[in-house]
């Protein structure tokens, strides 16, 4: 009998995951149709994956060539001025994704303080010349509220992104915050869209983040 023991936190967990799997049901309208803007939520299902477990991601790009997003809720233990020291700033620096982690990337919402960036959506830029955006920052003209700096990206190749969708890995849903998102705090963010997509969904809002360790 001992090779058919199974913990109840599996029952629990396998439960979950059928009702997700087979009704799916959401109080706002979730989208099937990849656009650069939005937000990728990781579905519950995924577990034990140190970059992408719970993570909300940013989609800042998507053709058929492949997709880009930056993972907007995985705070990293230093700053910006840790990184740069003649960064005068205490600003958060986020895991943005597991590809080239050596590089920093940034994401603003001040386009006329930053020259040569490049438009997402909502108001929402990527990159720019950054000489210029460490003397603003340095002038107190940028507060955390209008940028936000990742080390590394996410990235996937032709039709990875819409494979992982048919596996069920990701929840596409609207940018309800636009360009505020960038100030948005990272605490509880995933659970906070969790409940905000409602329906079956909010099963999961108070699940343990890995239920194999309970």
């Amino acid at each position: 009998m001992e090779g058919f023991f199974i913990h109840l936190n599996d029952l629990i967990w396998l439960y979950f995951n059928f009702i997700l799997k087979f009704n799916r049901k959401s109080t706002i309208m979730i989208s099937e149709k990849l656009i650069k803007g939005q937000l990728l939520i990781a579905e519950p299902s995924i577990i034990g994956d140190l970059s992408f477990n719970r993570s909300v991601i940013l989609l800042a790009d998507h053709d058929k060539e492949g997709s880009v997003g930056f993972i907007i809720n995985k705070p990293l233990k230093y700053t910006i001025h840790d990184l740069l020291p003649e960064i005068n700033a205490k600003f958060k620096i986020y895991n943005g994704g597991p590809v080239e982690q050596d590089n920093l990337y940034f994401i603003h919402n001040i386009p006329d303080l930053i020259p040569n960036s490049i438009e997402i959506s909502n108001g929402i830029y990527w990159g720019g010349d950054f000489e210029s955006t460490k003397e603003l920052i340095n002038n107190g003209k940028i507060n955390k509220e209008n940028i936000r700096f990742f080390l590394g990206y996410t990235g996937w190749d032709e039709q990875q992104l819409e494979s992982e969708m048919n596996e069920n890995s990701w929840i596409i849903a609207p940018n309800s915050y636009k360009n505020k998102i960038i100030g948005k705090s990272s605490t509880h963010f995933w659970k906070e869209q969790i409940i905000e997509l409602g329906g079956d969904y909010l099963i999961w809002s108070n699940a343990p983040e890995n239920p194999y360790l309970n």
